[in-house]
């Protein structure tokens, strides 16, 4: 009798009872057992492609985190919450304005630089230029404001501690920042030009030197061997690589170029970044992730920035619009100044050349090209129109005048000529106080011939006036219209950009600096 389990042995059995429980002949369990029919190249190329991704995830992780750790925020506001219907900037594709600071604060590793009272609070903004990337990324405009530029000061509120400091006028720009913080010097700027920046980056002195060595130096000229004691600059005559203490001294030296004021320093500081530019376009280094993740850690860990910018990607976003730009169209300007009235050793601005500039900003016009106009804001008003029943009348016998109160002297005979050209012969002009705004006053009986006037211009009907004391029309220009011959359209003056990124400037010394 046979048990009810056996088998029968020999050909056509199922094997053993073992391998009824996953085992092969040699009692191997199946599932520890490599598939097989996978050949051998597939498994050494898909553990080595498996090891690849897993170290690039790795790395990818290392680097976010330490840049992020590195990263600094600060409001960008320092007074009125940016209101919710205003749509909020795409940094990838819209415009984009940022603000540069260079703190002049001490504390920590600038401590080297100056004492114990230079490192308190938020420190003056030793450096401050805006930034300004066009929608298309084939235009930048780099605006330097001096340091010395006496300004009004909105009011401001600390948010640390939410304290509020009254707003103050004839203060210097570098110390909208001192008491407020950061957001303050961003909402004098908007103030002062109409514009409305988007994020601001905050430098010290550390930051220049380790980004000038991360970039292997930078090349600079000046006219003549140089020393200047204060910032410690030496330079032979001629072209030098500087980076590190030097850098830092070619940027800080209040003295050493031009007349020793501030304007030299900025022309100098303009230089400085427009060499850099060339070097970073010409090695390609916004395009080497490598590189650019070099001077990104060194960047990060001495700024501060606002909280729309605290993060790694929309870094890398900006240096990716700056890669592919033309260095001919990376414009260097400085707000026109002169001396202040109430102090010689301060500066203010220079009227209308510093409006039309601003208005060419708004604009949103290239710069470096003079005499470029926008088409006029559409006016909710428009000129008066002279009635179809109005009896004609003699150009060539009425009278016009010009009063140029524009402060450009020979703005009354760009106007006078297209006057006289449109038929009125006796049009006369002289020179007036200064005024803001543009106005057309006319005597009684003359409302047809400031009508035409008018239309001539594009002046709006709301700065149109009858005045008895006026005999005829008088044109009184204000500097709101200090170019162009459209009112409402903004230009860009002659000769406003120092230089741009495509030219190699030599600095030119202070004679009382140069290195005998």
């Amino acid at each position: 009798m046979r048990r009810r389990d056996a088998r029968p042995q020999g050909t056509g059995t199922a094997g053993p009872a073992g391998a009824r429980h996953g085992e092969d002949a040699e009692g191997t369990p199946r599932h520890m057992k490599a598939p097989k029919g996978l050949p051998l190249w597939l498994k050494i190329v898909t553990g080595v492609v498996s090891v690849a991704l897993v170290a690039g995830v790795a790395f990818a992780a290392f680097w976010f985190i330490r840049l992020q750790t590195n990263i600094t925020k600060a409001p960008l506001s320092a007074g009125e919450t940016r209101n919710a219907d205003d749509p909020l900037v795409n940094d990838k594709t819209d415009r984009l304005q940022i603000l540069i600071l260079g703190s002049d604060t001490r504390d920590g590793k600038n401590a080297a630089y100056g004492s114990t009272e230079d490192s308190t609070g938020y420190g003056h903004s030793d450096v401050m230029m805006l930034l300004d990337i066009s929608a298309d990324n084939k235009r930048v405009n780099v605006l330097s404001f001096p340091r010395d530029l006496l300004v009004d000061v909105p009011q401001c509120t600390d948010r640390t501690n939410n304290q509020t400091f009254p707003a103050r006028s004839g203060v210097m720009i570098n110390e909208a920042m001192a008491e407020a913080g950061i957001g303050c010097a961003v909402d004098t700027v908007n103030k002062l030009t109409g514009l409305q920046i988007d994020h601001f980056m905050m430098a010290d002195f550390n930051a220049v030197k380790e980004l000038s060595h991360a970039v292997g130096g930078v090349n600079v000229c000046v006219s003549d061997p140089v020393f200047d004691p204060d910032s410690r600059l030496r330079l032979a005559k001629g072209d030098s690589l500087v980076e590190g203490e030097q850098a830092l001294a070619f940027l800080r030296t209040r003295h050493a170029f031009g007349d020793g004021g501030d304007l030299g320093r900025i022309k100098g500081q303009q230089a400085f970044l427009s060499s850099l530019t060339r070097k970073l376009k010409d090695e390609g280094t916004l395009g080497n992730p490598q590189r650019l993740l070099q001077i990104a850690d060194v960047v990060t860990q001495n700024l501060t920035v606002d909280e729309g910018l605290a993060s790694v990607p929309s870094l890398l976003t900006i240096g990716g619009r700056l890669k592919d730009i033309d260095v001919s169209k990376v414009a260097f300007v400085a707000v026109p100044t002169q001396a202040a009235a109430v102090d010689p050793n301060r500066l203010e601005l220079v009227e209308p050349q510093a409006s039309q500039l601003f208005a060419a900003l708004r604009a949103d016009l290239d710069l470096t090209t003079p005499g470029a106009t926008s088409t006029p804001a559409p006016s909710e008003s428009p000129a008066p129109q002279p009635t179809a029943v109005a009896p004609a009348y003699d150009k060539a016998i009425q009278p016009v005048a010009v009063a140029n109160g524009s402060g450009v002297a020979t703005r009354a005979q760009e106007l006078m000529t297209v006057i006289t050209g449109n038929g009125f012969a006796q049009a006369v002009s002289y020179l007036a106080n200064p005024v803001d705004q543009t106005v057309l006053y006319y005597g009684p009986g003359f409302a047809d011939v400031a009508a035409d006037v008018a239309s001539l211009f594009g002046i709006p009907a709301a700065q149109v006036q009858e005045a008895p004391g006026v005999a005829g029309v008088q044109l009184y220009v204000g500097t709101d219209f200090g170019t162009g011959t459209a009112y409402g359209a903004a230009s860009v003056p002659s000769d406003v950009v120092n230089q741009t990124a495509n030219d190699a400037v030599c600095q030119q010394v202070n004679p009382l600096y140069i290195d005998q």
